[in-house]
């Protein structure tokens, strides 16, 4: 598939995924749906991918859904916007189930479904300049994107109502402060940071990562007896494979280990 809306490079493991409207501020419109989620099922079969990292190109990760795109809708507008949310819905859950890492690197602005995006991954780091909110209710729309799944998980119900309700503008260090990103770097560091950080998470054993990302996502919602067994079950398992050889091996040996995704 070529993509108008985004940029997909893989290299050394990694699959780098640019949001690329930047004359709409990466604001998401129906095409760039769809092309995220092609790309989220590219990752997701594509063994050579091993690490996914989400950032968005000028000086905006994403502005949300492209409300001038909407509002040419008219009376469609609640029809588009079932099919559009199909298709990022269909991306976000593809990202969060894939057995590999994804981290956003959030080069500025994340509104609205940008918000929700950058929530999703499984780490975050933030350029000093980035801020965060969720915009929706300014526009009378409520939440997508998972954000109403992810946000009361990181942040508590208390914050993400207030966030929801007031559409209170995050700086990055309070975003840092109550847990929506791991860490905060200068502008100019983002980039280089963002992918030191992917480049590390795809050198890693790549099933392990995916298990044990499985593994806490499915924790919320289990019992505490149930989620010891999905541990006892999943540990076995990967204790059959060849990075459980190899980094074992290389424990005993005192050496880095050299990880095959196997």
């Amino acid at each position: 598939m070529e993509y108008e809306t985004i940029q997909f490079e893989l290299s050394e493991g990694v699959a780098r995924i640019v949001l690329n409207r930047p004359e709409a501020a990466n604001a998401i419109n129906g095409p760039m749906a769809r092309e995220l989620l092609d790309a989220a099922l590219r990752c997701d079969a594509d063994p050579a991918v091993r690490a996914v990292l989400i950032t968005g190109t000028g000086r905006t990760f994403c502005a949300g859904g492209d409300l001038r795109d909407f509002a040419t809708r008219g009376g469609d507008t609640p029809r588009y916007l079932k099919e559009l949310t199909t298709y990022f819905h269909g991306a976000v859950s593809r990202f969060a189930r894939c057995g590999k890492p994804v981290v956003a690197g959030v080069n500025g602005v994340a509104a609205g479904a940008g918000f929700s995006l950058a929530l999703s991954c499984d780490l975050a780091i933030a350029a000093r300049s980035a801020r965060f909110t969720m915009a929706y209710t300014r526009a009378g729309l409520t939440p997508d994107g998972s954000s109403t799944y992810f946000l009361p998980r990181v942040v508590g119900m208390r914050r993400a109502l207030e966030l929801t309700l007031t559409n209170r503008m995050l700086s990055a260090e309070e975003a840092e402060h109550w847990g929506i990103v791991n860490r905060v770097v200068d502008d100019d560091q983002l980039d280089v940071e963002a992918t030191k950080l992917a480049t590390e998470l795809a050198q890693g054993a790549t099933l392990a990562l995916g298990r044990s990302k499985e593994l806490l996502r499915a924790g919320w919602n289990e019992s505490l007896e149930t989620q010891m067994e999905n541990e006892t079950q999943t540990i076995a398992a990967s204790a059959a494979t060849a990075d459980y050889r190899e980094g074992s091996a290389a424990f005993l040996e005192k050496r880095p280990p050299r990880f095959s995704g196997r």
